[in-house]
């Protein structure tokens, strides 16, 4: 187990039997002394066997409850894993048998007298530890891997089995995670460093009872699923059960509060009509579904009433199914989607819209993506954020988030407003009424719409594609120059203008830059802008 956790039985005799046999080693006792390791070891080997006969005296009682009831699907796989329990525990016995047999013969084997290599420890650290450095003995290659691989099958038998570490370090045990002699040994040196032989095998006998009592346990876990086990309700907690968790201001508020209770001894199996349930360890349902729009619309309040329906089944001792059900109803309420932007109202068409939409009643689930009909979205950089390009009269928006349709929302789309121009001289707008000198040069500025200007900075950005310039006396042309910009240099034009001849300025094409930097003509764009010159 963890290092500060909880030790498990076994890792509490290891401790104490290696600070004993350190002892002992440093005295330099009798053989009458070591022998006593003999005792426990066949205490220990007692026990192993009174725990197997249990367990298969449980497995025996689980067969003949699931034939009882008739074999059920559910009852039989629980059955099967009972046997793969059986199975496991039996594979891992039988390896640390083999090496209890391999450790007594490699020592020199046993005679009417005992073990003939009772004290030797420099064989079981060849043999459990390898060549000093190496790493390369049974117990890290056969041991080690097996108890881990043991421990693993067991848990995967049913998510709400805990198994403590059954290969833990010095550093995993109160004894020696603070000694610095000690701290820095493995699980297979902490067990067989320095240990004689009747030591190591009274600690291979503890590794084989507490396998044998993981065994029991996965077993007596397994057998409350088929009805075995009194049930026995030792999960009591207070609960609260409200009509509504929202209120208004000035309405009573309802609830009944009362005591519940389960059991930590067996797994009920609870099912929905909402969706899977997930049973966690202390015996309660836990139930989450996205919730749908309903089917039939909200009313005029934006709401819509819902029903899921729950049942809870446990087996009773003697192997009988009990079935509890339950139905709770819930209120939909119709999200509202939120749309923050200077176009809230309606939209420029083939111009990039900056949109924010949120939907506030979701917090921290809001997930959102976007279709649009009547137009194309282009995502923005933040959470909700978008550019809506419509191409059509409307734009329909439709939220979803993690997949799921949250609503609509339908804008106006308008047409861009048509831009003015206006004619500068010398950075001040030509008097078009009253006329004035002849000017050396002019520009040509075009001046969008004011609130369109404000909205879609980046779609309003104008400038002169084609036009022409005429010096006109009378009705007769004297010169002309043609507009391919936004300034006009009227030249040698300039000096041949007379009091009461006219410019005539022809506007027949405007660009606009959109917010993609994509240059569009604007239709229907043609002014006549007379100057008198005077």
């Amino acid at each position: 187990m963890a290092g500060g956790g909880k030790e498990t039985p076994r890792q509490k005799m290891v401790g104490m039997m290696y600070l004993v046999l350190t002892a002992l080693l440093a005295l330099q006792v009798s053989n009458a002394v070591l022998d006593k390791f003999v005792f426990i070891d066949d205490s220990l080997q007692h026990s192993v066997s009174a725990t197997l006969s249990n367990n298969k005296l449980i497995f025996k009682k689980m067969k003949a409850s699931v034939e009882k009831e008739g074999n059920q699907s559910e009852d039989v796989k629980v059955l099967k894993k009972a046997q793969e329990a059986l199975d496991f525990t039996q594979e891992v016995l039988d390896v640390i048998y083999s090496l209890r047999k391999e450790m007594i013969e490699y020592t020199g084997g046993k005679d009417e007298n005992g073990y003939k290599g009772a004290k030797d420890y420099d064989k079981i650290m060849a043999l459990m530890i390898g060549p000093e450095g190496s790493k390369s003995g049974k117990g890290y290659k056969i041991l080690e891997p097996k108890l881990d691989e043991f421990r693993e099958k067991m848990m995967g038998l049913d998510d709400s089995l805990a198994i403590g570490d059954l290969t833990p370090s010095a550093k995993d045990i109160d004894e020696f995670k603070n000694n610095p002699d000690h701290n820095t040994k493995d699980f297979v040196e902490l067990n067989f460093d320095h240990t004689p032989l009747v030591a190591s095998l009274a600690v291979l006998s503890q590794m084989q009872q507490e396998v044998t009592m993981i065994e029991q346990k996965v077993l007596d876990h397994l057998a409350a699923k088929v009805g075995l086990a009194p049930v026995k309700f030792d999960q009591i907690f207070a609960v609260v059960s409200a009509e509504s968790q929202v209120v208004a201001a000035g309405t009573p508020y309802k609830a009944q509060m009362f005591i519940a209770a389960s059991s930590s001894q067996m797994t009920p199996r609870m099912t929905s009509t909402a969706g899977p349930v997930k049973v966690n360890p202390e015996g309660r349902g836990e139930i989450e579904f996205t919730v749908r729009p309903p089917s039939g619309g909200y009313d005029k309040d934006g709401k819509a009433t819902a029903r899921w329906k729950g049942s809870i089944t446990i087996k009773a001792k003697g192997g009988k199914d009990t079935t509890f059900t339950v139905e709770e109803e819930y209120t939909i309420v119709k999200p509202v989607i939120k749309v923050e932007s200077d176009v809230a109202v309606s939209l420029y068409l083939r111009c990039g819209n900056e949109l924010s939409i949120t939907v506030p009643a979701l917090g921290t689930a809001y997930n959102p993506n976007f279709k649009a009909k009547g137009g194309t979205i282009i995502n923005g950089k933040k959470l909700g954020s978008i550019i809506a390009v419509p191409s059509a009269k409307k734009m329909a928006i439709t939220v979803f988030s993690e997949g799921n349709e949250i609503g609509t929302e339908t804008f106006a789309v308008k047409p861009i407003p048509k831009p003015d121009v206006q004619l500068l001289s010398g950075g001040k707008p030509l008097n078009l009424k009253t006329g004035g000198p002849m000017p050396r040069s002019i520009k040509v500025k075009v001046i969008p719409d004011k609130n369109f200007a404000q909205t879609n900075p980046k779609d309003a950005r104008y400038a002169v594609s084609k036009g022409a310039l005429t010096l006109a006396r009378g009705k007769r042309p004297v010169g002309n120059i043609n507009i391919t910009g936004s300034t006009i240099n009227l030249g040698a034009l300039a000096s041949k203008g007379r009091k009461n001849d006219r410019l005539v300025i022809e506007i027949k094409g405007i660009n606009r830059k959109n917010f993609q930097g994509k240059t569009d003509p604007v239709p229907g764009v043609y002014e006549l802008i007379q100057y008198p010159i005077n």
